[in-house]
């Protein structure tokens, strides 16, 4: 008899150290040994997504929206907030684990009047309690919950880091692009300061009857073309440093310059590392197997209603008739309890609860796949898009170059009286379209650059 007691007074000990979820185990990914889309597999361990953002964009001005973002923007300030209440509700969850101590004070006071049956009289009554009620947690129920909301404030700062790696290529692709729209403007100046200047030699030259006035429409045509460009430019320059603006958590305003399109840095092969590591530094990965550890020890929570509920009830104070007397002598009094529920028919609510919680793990654990897939898709397409982008570019560069010179030659026969003004015509209009073209391919380069950036994890490292 005396053994059997000691196992039951073992018992619980044993139990404590239990819980009642799997055993977590990261699903199964298959993740490939390379990126599709690499120019030549990566063989070493560094990875651009590796860097910090103040080393991949090294544009002073960009650097210092990009430190505003961070500070103002109201998704970052939200997501934040968020991480703010996962604390509190861990908070909560882990104080179920520990007794719940109360205190209670009180006194009271009656009189009564005399009659011609009794005297009259006064009671006096203090009474200090102090009452502890604890739920042992025998079967994991409050361990797995804490468990549960320790991996949800973890996939809450993780979910931050998500919205500063979104932010950072935001601010930096809205940079970018604010700056071939610069380009582009000054591209389109520069043509018609030259076209304006080609209208008044060829407007002299009708005035004396060595051109006709064709050719002045032709040449008005260049001058009118360019300069129908601007304002429309001049548009997208400021609706572009409005939305540039919203994402400092400002209201619309300038936005200040730094490097020009064509000086900022980048390397032409990108190092994309280890694919393996990518679910170790993609918030979003990271995020989502967070909740799935979180989900799996709901299920814990679940099974633990399977079984009773032991709950330690006790109380002990002091009680006296007068005050000076309330810590001493006979006025001390205590209760203990101990009571257990055992849940006898619920109508299947706790096996279709244990169903529901098994469901949501694997609906997380789905989720988790289906993103680890989605980041690969993200970085072969950036990885695609990048290379393509700057062999795009390249061969935009030796058109421009070739446009270029031939409004030049055509320049030199129609002074020449060689061709007429309609070549000149065409090959200007040629040589502005490369150029605007060039100018787009550069922008369109570097923001490959940037979404490869973000899909490779990079971005959300602080200062």
């Amino acid at each position: 008899m005396r053994k059997l007691l000691n196992y039951v007074l073992l018992l619980p000990l044993f139990l404590s150290a239990c819980t009642l979820h799997p055993k977590y185990k990261r699903p199964s990914t298959d993740i490939p040994g390379t990126y599709r889309g690499e120019p030549v597999p990566d063989t070493q361990t560094n990875s651009l997504g590796d860097e910090k953002w103040w080393q991949v964009f090294q544009d002073q001005e960009l650097q210092g929206l990009i430190r505003t973002a961070l500070q103002q923007n109201f998704d970052v300030r939200i997501a934040a907030s968020r991480i703010v209440q996962a604390q509190a509700q861990l908070g909560i969850t882990r104080s179920d684990q520990f007794p719940a101590v109360s205190g209670d004070a009180g006194a009271s006071v009656l009189r009564s009047p005399g009659n011609k049956l009794q005297p009259a009289y006064q009671l006096n009554a203090e009474q200090l309690d102090v009452s502890v009620n604890w739920e042992l947690d025998f079967w994991g129920k409050f361990r797995s919950a804490t468990e549960a909301a320790r991996a949800q404030l973890l996939a809450t700062e993780w979910g931050r880091r998500s919205v500063l790696s979104t932010l950072v290529a935001n601010v930096a692709s809205g940079y970018f692009q604010l700056r071939a729209l610069d380009l582009e403007l000054e591209i389109s100046k520069r043509a018609l300061s030259s076209r304006q200047e080609s209208l008044r030699l060829v407007s002299k030259q009708q005035q004396h009857g060595a051109s006709s006035m064709l050719e002045v429409r032709q040449a008005e045509q260049l001058v009118y073309t360019a300069s129908s460009q601007i304002p429309d430019l001049e548009r997208q320059i400021q609706q572009q440093e409005n939305s540039l603006s919203v994402l400092l958590g400002r209201y619309p305003g300038p936005i200040p310059r730094g490097q020009t399109l064509t000086d900022q840095a980048h390397a032409p092969v990108i190092p994309s590392g280890v694919p393996s590591t990518l679910l170790e530094r993609r918030p979003d990965i990271v995020q989502a197997e967070e909740q799935l550890i979180a989900q799996n020890a709901q299920i814990g929570v679940a099974r633990a209603a399977w079984f009773p509920q032991i709950v330690l009830t006790g109380s002990g104070g002091t009680q006296s008739a007068a005050l000076d007397g309330l810590f001493t002598g006979p006025s001390g009094l205590w209760s203990f309890a101990a009571s257990l529920t055992q849940p006898i028919f619920t109508a299947g609510r706790i096996r279709s609860n244990i169903r529901l919680s098994e469901a949501q793990q694997q609906q997380a654990a789905l989720i988790y796949q289906e993103t680890v897939q989605e980041s690969f898709r993200e970085v072969s397409d950036a990885l695609i898009g990048y290379e393509k982008a700057r062999e795009f570019r390249e061969q935009l560069q030796l058109l421009t170059n070739s446009a270029e010179d031939a409004s030049r030659l055509s320049a030199l026969r129609y002074k020449g009286g060689a061709t007429s003004y309609l070549e000149v015509l065409t090959s200007d209009t040629n040589s502005l379209s490369a150029e605007l073209s060039l100018a787009q391919a550069r922008s369109a380069e570097l923001l490959a650059m940037v979404q490869l950036y973000r899909a490779l994890g990079g971005g959300w490292q602080e200062q």
